[in-house]
């Protein structure tokens, strides 16, 4: 058995660690509180790398990490992981969403409600000896309008918790369907009716290129006076310097602050000197039930990704359901396969993947089958580096044009998968389907219907449909001593163009190959090796 090595970077629970320390083909080292050049050093010999927050995984780490697989964080959000860089590399990243969803989610209401009865200004003034009722006057949260961006995991906990409070709840989220809020109870509404209607705005939004500084100088503008901000999500959210300018000129009460855009922040920070603003040190997750949860996620998801080969809660890889997976599992391997056969037997530079799911495979996730045919292609063109998550990355930077179509018709088999690939010189198109053995099976080449084991040495060979050709080839490989195992035969019509399928034992030789199409009524003569 091979061992897995897993380096720990951030500190994680002891009894996520001792899952991995338990489990037969993992090996564990614990080293927190490394340096980036420190990490850039002993990152190669690491297969995983369970992060939390602390440590950064840049394109520098990624390029010195030649043996990494996978990428583990051990909480929800991954701003500290170059995701584009790991997917061209090949490396899965997960995450443990559910883990810390509640305890973020009861961290914004409580800062909430800290912020609106101004409670650590208030225990502030008492321990300095002072009793200042009229000073802290507060605000209720009865009836009043929260604006929630971002209604994912944590924020659709927030509307709940929101709407416990007898809160109104407004929400924005450009990738929640009307029927999915509406089952939360929330209006959902443009960010700009938000920003008009809402006495409270929390955001739990990732932190993106469209939504860094969502809330800005634009967005304050459109709000109403004495506004109140919460940010338990990602710093760069809420832009720091415009929010200090809101409060300076009243348009915003008081906002309640768990993160930064540089963490520590700046001691010259101007947030950091008003009493407006109440702050804690990115604690949103920070609970033992929460840090238990995520670590008890994340080693259970290496496991299965090292000794099982399930990947679970991957950022930069398709999820689907148990049931999905299910219904696509048999057609993967014929994916990949397709995909090499096509590759290895068309000619010139790769240019475009054109790709048919019909029948019964119209109505799955076709996601990984993608992702499948472009491993199986893309590895004869690049090499065994070349995976199911980096694959789509690679066609990208090649130029490589990728489309897909459906078509819901059954024709000759329940389900049937079409793959045209199309070089600067060639064109080539193949069908394949899965037998009810769970045997993939080639069943047309180009506009010839032939049914072939796609498995092993293929000699593939276009022809005259002429007397003689067969028995000269089964004559020549013999004499070769070159086994076959299989011999499938299509043609387009008598005497027109066939084509045949030679399954051998042995690779045959490129002489050989040549041989082969020296042989009377043959037109050409090609290998692929599966």
């Amino acid at each position: 058995m091979s061992i897995a090595k897993v380096l720990v970077s951030d500190k994680l629970s002891e009894n996520g660690i001792k899952i991995l320390r338990d489990t037969p083909g993992i090996e564990v080292d614990v080293k927190t509180g490394m340096s980036p050049d420190e990490l850039l050093q002993v990152i190669p010999q690491y297969n995983g790398l369970i992060i939390r927050s602390a440590t950064k995984v840049t394109t520098e780490v990624l390029d010195a990490a030649t043996n990494l697989k996978v990428v583990g964080r051990a909480g929800i959000g991954v701003d500290n992981v170059d995701i584009k860089a790991a997917s061209a590399k090949g490396v899965v990243v997960m995450n443990t969403p559910g883990g810390n969803t509640n305890t973020t989610a009861e961290h914004a209401i409580s800062m909430m409600m800290a912020l609106c009865r101004q409670i650590p200004q208030a225990t502030a003034s008492v321990k300095g000896g002072k009793w200042e009722k009229k000073r802290f006057m507060g605000m209720e949260l009865f009836n009043k309008t929260l604006g929630v961006v971002g209604i994912g995991r944590i924020g659709s906990i927030v509307v709940a918790r929101a709407r416990g409070l007898a809160m109104k709840v407004i929400a924005f989220d450009p990738f929640i369907s009307d029927e999915a809020a509406e089952k939360m109870a929330v209006e959902k509404v443009t960010l700009d009716d938000l920003f008009a209607r809402a006495d409270i705005i929390s955001c739990h939004t990732p932190l993106t290129d469209e939504t860094r500084h969502i809330i800005g100088d634009e967005a304050f503008a459109k709000m109403k006076d004495g506004v109140r901000i919460i940010n338990c999500a990602r710093g760069g959210i809420v832009d720091e310097t415009a929010l200090a300018k809101a409060i300076k000129s009243g348009k915003v009460a008081g906002a309640a602050i768990d993160v930064f855009e540089t963490e520590p922040p700046d001691p010259e920070l101007e947030l950091l000197e008003m009493e407006e603003v109440i702050f804690t040190p990115h604690l949103g997750a920070s609970t033992s039930e929460a840090q238990e949860k995520v670590a008890l996620a994340v080693a259970e998801q290496f496991v299965e990704f090292f000794n099982n080969g399930m990947i679970i809660n991957a950022i930069n890889m398709p999820q689907i359901d148990p049931e999905q997976l299910a219904k696509v599992r048999p057609y993967l391997s014929l994916a990949e396969q397709m995909g090499a056969f096509t590759a290895q037997i068309a000619e010139g530079g790769l240019k475009r993947v054109q790709i048919e799911y019909m029948g019964e495979l119209s109505n799955v996730d076709q996601r990984p089958i993608t992702q499948a045919i472009l491993k199986g292609i893309l590895t004869c063109y690049v090499g065994p580096s070349v995976n199911l998550v980096n694959a789509p990355y690679l066609a990208d930077s090649r130029g490589v044009t990728v489309s897909a179509a459906t078509s819901s018709v059954k024709r000759n088999f329940a389900s049937l998968l079409g793959l045209r690939l199309i070089t600067e010189t060639d064109d080539v198109y193949v069908e394949g389907t899965v037998f009810i053995s769970g045997k993939p099976r080639l069943v047309k080449l180009q506009e010839v219907i032939i049914e072939a084991q796609l498995e092993g040495n293929m000699i593939i060979f276009t022809n005259d449909d002429k007397p003689g050709v067969i028995g000269n080839v089964g004559a020549y490989l013999g004499d070769a001593g070159v086994n076959i195992a299989a011999f499938h035969l299509g043609r387009e019509s008598v005497g027109g163009r066939a084509i045949s399928i030679v399954n051998v034992d042995q690779q045959p030789t490129q002489s050989q190959l040549s041989e082969l199409g020296k042989i009377e009524n043959i037109i050409d003569v090609k290998l692929a090796s599966l």
